[in-house]
């Protein structure tokens, strides 16, 4: 059952968003039933004179359902005395526009007043939702409410993910939230594939569309873009009520089709994919086929250059390495670590040590836990050269980090020789902006800690 705080915020929610020709109608009829009951008496008089004192339209929607006689904020916090003629000019016209005088129009007068109490507006804890957070933010910036505004952008940034990073890159830019809007990128970047794959990449506008596709850091492979592309054009058939064909779903993408860089595909992808999708032509498919194979390539209209993506960093905790004729063996026991860092990054792998005995190939499990909980793993196998280099493993995805909180990074090899293993390890290391904090983790089997071990590097993009 939604209890009294809920439904309290909802209904100011609803009542910020109405248009303000029928909230002056909810005005005026409460003055018409004022005026229309007085037949002389003092009873009708009295009650009509009550009336007048009521408080603004807003406050008498929020109350409606709570039987508690609410204050207003500027009954709870009187009013000081102004200052300064300057300031009782402001509280003039204040009033003025609250009486529906009219005579002084003060279009932004909230933006005069520091604190809530002084704009004469209804106050509460703020409690978001998922479901309501966009409203109240569209409501918080028509009406100037910048506290409530902040509130809701710090919930979306928090509540920010692949799933819902393309839908909400579109609002910040319709809401004019530049920081948002940063967050939004960082996180289509580092997890395009997840974010292209997403419900969410299909209801995005038009506009958004082509500034993704126009994208130069993300970290994607083309095919991906591809078909997130078919995937919008499919969806927004629907919403123009289009016949879900390959002429349609080409017409509806428009110019944005030239955004992906198809001859930038593996051949494979190309000749199994885009090739057979229906939506080029035959004369753009044999020309990009002959700019995979000719000396002399034709001209496209399509972008060729490929994509920069993004440079991933590394963090290196130990400050050296040595190897022992009888260590580091393996058998299948965990190493494992666990990490915390300040800002939030998207771990793509980690780097690990190989053979110490010439080349080998290993077997690596790699995992990435929060609190027991797994959120990336993944199973390959690396080959090492002999040296004392780090080797790289990757998830499938990037996983996403959030600050101030400790991670768990295992593995467990498989491999016949003994391999190299970290010294002189580091509680704390900075990498470029990112501060990396580490501490020993219980799941550690093998002998990995924060001194010495495996796991010598994380893979990160910031």
């Amino acid at each position: 059952m939604v209890d009294d705080k809920e439904k309290n915020m909802k209904c100011l929610t609803f009542f910020l968003m109405l248009p303000e020709t029928v909230k002056n109608r909810s005005k005026k009829s409460s003055k018409k039933t004022n005026s229309g009951g007085s037949g002389g008496s003092s009873s009708s008089s009295s009650s009509s004179s009550s009336n007048s004192k009521l408080p603004p339209v807003c406050y008498e929607i929020i109350t409606l359902k709570t039987k508690k006689k609410k204050k207003m904020a500027a009954d709870i916090f009187p009013r000081k005395k102004p200052a300064n003629s300057g300031s009782t000019t402001v509280q003039q016209y204040h009033q003025q526009n609250l009486s529906n005088n009219n005579l002084i129009p003060a279009p932004n007068w909230q933006g005069l007043y520091p604190t809530i109490r002084e704009r004469y507006i209804y106050c509460d804890e703020i409690d978001l939702a998922a479901d309501t957070v966009l409203a109240t933010l569209y409501a918080a910036k028509k009406y100037i409410v910048p506290h409530l505004a902040r509130a809701c952008v710090n919930f979306l940034e928090t509540s920010l993910s692949a799933k819902n990073a393309c839908v909400l890159l579109s609002q910040s830019c319709l809401f004019e939230e530049p920081d948002l809007t940063q967050r939004c990128w960082e996180v289509i970047d580092a997890q395009a594939e997840l974010a292209l794959k997403s419900e969410g990449f299909c209801d995005i506008d038009f506009q958004t569309l082509e500034s993704i596709l126009r994208r130069e850091t993300l970290n994607a492979k083309e095919i991906v873009v591809f078909e997130a592309a078919l995937n919008w054009a499919e969806v927004e058939c629907q919403r123009q009520d289009l016949a879900l064909s390959i002429e349609n779903k080409r017409k509806v993408l428009g110019k944005a089709l030239y955004l992906i860089r198809i001859p930038t595909m593996a051949l494979d992808d190309f000749a199994n994919g885009a090739a057979q999708s229906g939506v080029l032509t035959l004369n753009e498919t044999n020309d990009i086929f002959l700019w995979y194979t000719a000396a002399k390539k034709p001209e496209l209209q399509f972008v060729s250059k490929a994509r920069k993506g993004l440079v991933p960093q590394r963090c290196h905790r130990f400050q050296s390495c040595a190897y022992r004729s009888n260590q580091w063996r393996y058998r299948g026991r965990c190493d494992s670590i666990q990490f915390a860092v300040d800002k939030r990054v998207f771990i793509a792998g980690f780097g690990l040590y190989g053979s110490s005995c010439g080349s080998a190939e290993y077997s690596a499990k790699i995992e990435l836990k929060r609190q027991g909980v797994v959120l990336g793993q993944n199973l390959s196998k690396y080959f090492s050269d002999g040296s004392s280099n780090t080797f790289p493993v990757w998830f499938e995805y990037p996983v996403q980090i959030e600050p101030d909180t400790f991670y768990t990074a295992s593995v467990i090899l498989d491999g016949n020789e003994l391999s190299y293993f970290g010294q002189e390890g580091m509680t704390e290391v900075q990498c470029g902006k990112v501060t990396v904090q580490f501490q020993c983790s219980s799941d550690s089997t093998n002998g990995t800690g924060v001194q010495g071990g495996q796991i010598p590097e994380l893979i990160f993009y910031a």
